[in-house]
């Protein structure tokens, strides 16, 4: 993606605004700290991807916008949509917001996507909660959305259900009912996960391409380095419910200042050059019902001190754009650092 596409939003009102938030989960075993001071903004049109491994709060991050977390969760915090706290919102308003102005892919279409409704009962559920459009308008417009997501034949198709459909085709599916009420944000949770690489990246080129048609913010959750290479315009790491760093994706591919973004960049496959193996990060996350006092990760630092075991280190700015989490940072051994992945979908 050319570089003046990824910093053509910096000059525009923030669409989101987030501020310490937190959601605590209470189970059984005890109170589960699933996300904390979580902070962070998105711009119209811009591409904001959350990476970090499976178990550090990126869904939970996701579904705590939108207030979609179970009655046991515990939410606290400021989520600003459009200059409006959506904490304070009354329900009938905050109905309005989720399918309507905030849309959500979730994880996996085949749970997501009810099997014992066509694919047309399921476009239109949204149509008829956030258009005003009759059931002939709601008819074609289901399938102008269809075809927008690139279904074949989508008159045909409409009145398929889920199964008869591929696990590409029904992403696509999800992706059309995200669409239905013309959100200006969109989040999309892992959306290419389990697919082959030729439908993920079937799948990473609408959505590229629906961001320029539609101006859409898009929130993108992954596990995948090489999909946000490709797609994002920001990044965002998590680690055991924190982010400890976010900065411009080219900055953070050539210049990665915390040690946790070193290791994710470090274990993705390099194209050309010497061939070399694969480095990981040593160790296991740490179990959210019992945090290590300090820095999360110090357990799997090389870098770490008395003070990383003692103070969870701040979110800093090091400059306009990049902030890390990270007592050490000016110290990160550079030859850490490699050149940004390849570029363009």
């Amino acid at each position: 993606m050319p570089s003046q596409t990824r910093e053509q939003h910096s000059d525009t009102t923030n669409l989101l605004e987030v501020s310490q938030l937190n959601t605590q989960i209470h189970t059984s075993r005890g109170s589960l700290r699933a996300i904390q001071d979580v902070s962070f903004s998105l711009k119209p049109g811009e591409i904001l991807g959350l990476v970090g491994e499976s178990g550090s709060g990126k869904s939970v991050t996701l579904r705590s916008l939108l207030r979609l977390m179970p009655s046991s969760a515990e939410i606290s915090g400021s989520v600003k949509w459009q200059g409006r706290e959506i904490s304070t919102m009354k329900p009938a308003e905050l109905r309005s917001i989720r399918g309507g102005e905030i849309a959500m892919i979730f994880q996996e279409p085949m749970i997501a996507l009810n099997p014992v409704l066509t694919v047309w009962r399921q476009v239109e559920e949204s149509l008829r909660a956030h258009t005003d459009l009759n059931r002939k308008q709601r008819r074609q417009r289901a399938i102008e959305l269809l075809n927008q997501v690139g279904i074949p034949a989508p008159e045909l198709r409409l009145d398929d259900y889920p199964h008869q459909f591929s696990g590409g085709m029904r992403q696509r599916v999800m992706i059309a009912i995200a669409l239905a009420g013309n959100p200006r944000l969109l989040l999309a949770d892992e959306p290419t996960t389990a697919l082959d690489v030729t439908i993920q990246e079937q799948i990473l080129k609408l959505l590229f391409s629906l961001r320029e048609r539609l101006g859409m913010g898009i929130i993108f959750v992954t596990h995948d380095l090489g999909v946000v290479a490709q797609l994002c315009d920001r990044v965002a790491v998590m680690y055991a419910g924190r982010i400890v760093e976010t900065a411009p994706v080219a900055e953070i591919f050539s210049q990665p200042r915390h040690p946790y973004t070193q290791g994710l960049i470090a274990s993705v496959p390099q194209n050309g050059g010497e061939r070399k193996p694969l480095q990981s990060i040593e160790g296991t996350p740490p179990s959210l019902l019992n945090l290590p006092q300090g820095c999360s990760f110090s357990p799997r630092c090389r870098y770490k001190t008395d003070v990383c075991l003692q103070q969870v280190p701040p979110l800093e700015s090091l400059n306009s754009t990049h902030q890390v989490a990270c007592y050490h940072h000016a110290s990160l051994s550079p030859s850490a650092s490699l050149k940004p992945l390849p570029e363009g979908i």
